[in-house]
């Protein structure tokens, strides 16, 4: 997990290095990438589109994979779904025309949280991608080892295409 969360601030440092990968109002973006988090990985997936000169909506969902076989987790756990915004600011930073940095809030089926991510492109069409996801408010108090996946901090990491 130390070498994973090393990777992937080292990713969004170089890729704020270099320049930005978001394109304004009618932006599109696909990633599909991992999950980590604490008793497992799972798969994750995100659309994102540019409503703004700065800001985007999107979608993103996580399916555990890799489960801690120690713990009984039922479907319903395994998955969820957030509604996102995104704040990006790679040209308030004058990254350039590859690279993206975007902190932003998202709803989700198990709580209310924040994220900061990094894109970087490598062509107009491909790009990879990395983003820390926290919860700031959970939906419910008491939660069991199972309920605990998505309502914990986890890495994002993998792949983004432009479908613009």
């Amino acid at each position: 997990m130390k070498n994973l969360v090393f990777f992937a601030i080292t990713v969004i440092f170089v890729a704020a290095g270099y320049s930005q990968a978001y394109n304004g109002a009618g932006d599109l973006k696909f990633q599909i990438g991992i999950n980590a988090q604490s008793n497992g990985t799972g798969i994750t997936t995100g659309l994102d589109y540019g409503i703004d000169e700065n800001f985007s909506v999107g979608t993103t969902s996580t399916y555990m994979l890799g489960v801690n076989e120690l713990i009984n987790v039922p479907f319903v756990d395994k998955f969820d779904v957030k509604a996102r915004v995104n704040a990006n600011l790679g040209n308030v930073f004058q990254l350039g025309d590859k690279a993206d940095i975007y902190p932003g809030l998202n709803m989700s089926l198990k709580n209310f949280g924040g994220h900061v991510g990094g894109r970087y492109f490598f062509t107009d069409g491909f790009g990879v991608f990395v983003e820390f996801y926290t919860p700031i408010a959970k939906y419910k108090k008491e939660l069991t080892p199972s309920e605990e996946f998505h309502n914990q901090f986890a890495i994002n990491l993998g792949a983004s295409f432009n479908l613009n």
